[in-house]
């Protein structure tokens, strides 16, 4: 088994956090002279991995799990085939109303447009709610008018590393990442859920 290397600024903040928990991400920052924003990635790599314990409005706590030399591995190596869920794919034709009846029936954050399985956009939650509060008529507006589209969508292969994955989404604050292969064609996707359950169950293993 292989302890997880963290880099120079990681251990830092491991270093300041334990030293002045509970810490917030900004007082993070200022001690590192840097923004919030470029050190999202490493404590989002320190939080799925259990070495810091993040408590909404509160701060980071440390946890001491860099101690434990065969927690990450088996994460490490997985690829985003293994955790991957179904798609949920509708058509460009489909209204604004009947797309927030979906994404609500599905309990999903957001919908895959597609056409014979090929990927051209997304909806999300947020374009459905910036639809309706414009006040546009959502029985009669298509999702196609305020999807979007590719190619300005990030996406991720099967054969992708899931940390990796887990780490473009928290960058983007996406809710999930479409899966697809040659010619956009989509075969799965990887959401916020699946890389909480995937973390929250390896770590119960560990306990």
């Amino acid at each position: 088994m292989i302890l997880i290397q963290l880099s120079e600024r990681q251990h830092a903040i491991m270093a300041f956090v334990k030293k002045n928990e509970p810490a917030t991400g900004d007082q993070i920052a200022r001690f590192l002279k840097l923004t919030r924003a470029t050190i999202r990635s490493d404590l989002a790599v320190l939080t799925m991995t259990g070495i810091l314990d993040a408590r909404p409005k509160v701060g980071y706590f440390y946890s001491g799990l860099e101690k434990n030399p065969g927690l990450f591995e088996d994460i490490r190596n997985l690829k985003v085939s293994e955790v991957m869920t179904h798609p949920i794919l509708v058509p460009k034709e489909m209204s604004v109303y009947d797309a927030i009846v979906q994404l609500f029936l599905e309990d999903s954050g957001s919908l895959y447009v597609a056409e014979e399985a090929r990927l051209i956009g997304l909806v999300s939650r947020k374009d459905l709610l910036k639809s309706t509060i414009a006040g546009s008529n959502t029985k009669e507006t298509p999702i196609v008018t305020i999807m979007t589209r590719m190619p300005n969508l990030l996406t991720i292969k099967k054969t992708d590393p899931v940390l990796d994955a887990a780490l473009s989404i928290v960058s983007h604050q996406v809710d999930s990442l479409p899966v697809v292969e040659a010619e956009d064609q989509i075969i799965g996707k990887l959401s916020k859920s699946s890389i909480v359950e995937l973390f929250v169950t390896t770590l119960k293993e560990e306990n």
